[in-house]
């Protein structure tokens, strides 16, 4: 089967790999149609690494995905032959502590798709999952919706853990995949008053078009002076979703005293920091966000059920072999691409 594999820093070449095969009872063997870039897929194409995860080449990333269903090992009862179905990246081993406290996101023995140490990405033809993995939605939602479930469950996933009162305000920060991905969950869970940020004008329009309540970019002012003139008191709920010191620091000004930061961006920085006289004196929770736990069902029925609108995130579509040229555009954030999807 073909796959594309990554061969050194901002290479990536289209090879010929061994047909993956059923192993174990439980396994199904899937085609795979749709696989969306993201942004940690970009840090190992761009260096190589993220953090201690280091890659080996050939190496082949991707951890968004939809698929059809090829084979099924014989104990597989809840997919069948020619399902669609959303592909979970994250398997757990359900026999840890973390596992047996209900926290299978921060698993300690955690395979995660497209994760150097871990496995194989899913950017090839035909991949193996296990049936836990795999989640069925034929007649549910499109194989395009279905790759974008693993991004918006984390949005999912964030806003549940910034437990927001019903009238409360929020602030984005980050309006890229996963800062619309959080837009989306929160309009979902009925939140009209959404504050949204990005350098990136494209990416603005698109969080202003599809719900938010104001838009603003930090390049053309301060920010948190600006929201704060329309809220006074503070905001209740902020979401980093860019990954950057500055948005940390904008944080900090926005929350009024009790307020919650969650921190949903990834930074490529080793180290961010707080002022900790603001974190301290307006007695500031601090939320990280690890991925997302058991919030991949939830995202597809709520896609199902019209209540969150994500298809607006898919900005850009590319052929298989044309993976590479995806992959540069999402590293040079080019053409206003917000979701790049590759049709396999």
């Amino acid at each position: 089967m073909k796959a594309q594999v990554l061969t050194g820093l901002n290479q990536m070449e289209l090879v010929e790999v061994p047909m993956p095969e059923i192993q174990k009872d439980d396994d199904v063997l899937l085609k795979v149609k749709v696989v969306g870039i993201c942004g940690s897929d970009v840090h190992y194409y761009e260096t190589g690494c993220i953090g201690s995860q280091v890659v080996q080449y050939p190496y082949m990333v991707g951890h968004e995905c939809s698929a059809t269903v090829a084979e099924v090992g014989k104990a597989v009862t809840k997919v069948n032959l020619g399902d669609a179905v959303v592909v979970e990246p994250a398997v757990s081993c359900h026999q840890c502590d973390q596992c047996k406290i209900g926290r299978e996101n921060t698993c300690r023995n955690l395979s995660f798709l497209g994760t150097p140490g871990q496995g194989d990405g899913c950017l090839c033809e035909y991949m193996v999952m296990p049936e836990e993995a795999c989640l069925p939605i034929t007649d549910k939602i499109t194989l395009a919706q279905g790759a974008l479930c693993e991004p918006f469950a984390i949005g999912v996933y964030s806003v549940k853990q910034g437990r927001m009162p019903h009238n409360d305000k929020i602030v984005i920060l980050g309006s890229g995949p996963i800062g619309l991905s959080c837009m989306a969950a929160a309009l979902a869970e009925g939140k009209e008053k959404i504050y949204m940020t990005d350098k990136i004008e494209e990416r603005m329009a698109l969080a202003k078009n599809n719900g938010a309540t104001w838009v603003g970019n930090p390049d053309k002012g301060n920010i948190a002076g600006q929201i704060i003139e329309q809220e006074q008191g503070g905001i209740d709920v902020v979401y980093e979703c860019a990954g950057q010191q500055s948005t940390v620091d904008e944080a900090l000004e926005l929350l009024r005293p009790g307020g919650r930061l969650v921190l949903v961006g990834i930074p490529r920085e080793p180290r961010i920091s707080f002022a900790i006289e603001k974190l301290r004196r307006k007695e500031i929770t601090v939320v990280n966000i690890r991925r997302q736990n058991n919030c991949t069902a939830e995202a597809v029925e709520l896609i199902a059920s019209g209540k969150a609108k994500i298809d607006f995130m898919i900005t850009h579509e590319f052929d298989f072999a044309e993976a590479k040229q995806g992959f540069d555009m999402v590293a040079g954030y080019n053409d206003g691409v917000v979701k790049a999807m590759i049709q396999i």
